[in-house]
């Protein structure tokens, strides 16, 4: 293992078009209007700051692939969602995570 490996962690690999394709919800965590003026076809939208308070929306038992415009606010989500008892991946930039999917 790599001097970087170690210090920060190994990244694993996933496979957001599997996931995706066997029922993995996809979470916009962008503001409403960042996500009206483009997204991932069937993605919800929950932005990163009500996402605390709004977990309830979201199945516990569905695997969850959030995206951002970058991919910081979609870090923090899915670090949050793991904290909170789900199953989630930072698939980084919507745009990113479109061309993943296809």
């Amino acid at each position: 293992m790599g001097l970087l490996s170690a210090l920060f962690g190994k990244k694993e690999k996933v496979n957001f078009k599997e996931l995706a394709q066997n029922g993995a919800i996809i979470l916009d965590v962008r503001t409403t209007a960042e996500f009206s003026s483009g997204h991932i076809k069937d993605a919800k939208n929950i932005a990163v700051q009500q996402l605390s308070t709004q977990l309830t929306k979201l199945n516990k038992n569905k695997i969850i692939i959030t995206c951002c415009a970058s991919g910081i606010r979609s870090a923090s989500a899915a670090t949050l969602l793991k904290k909170s008892g789900f199953t989630a991946y930072n698939g980084g930039s919507w745009q990113s995570l479109q061309s993943k999917l296809s």
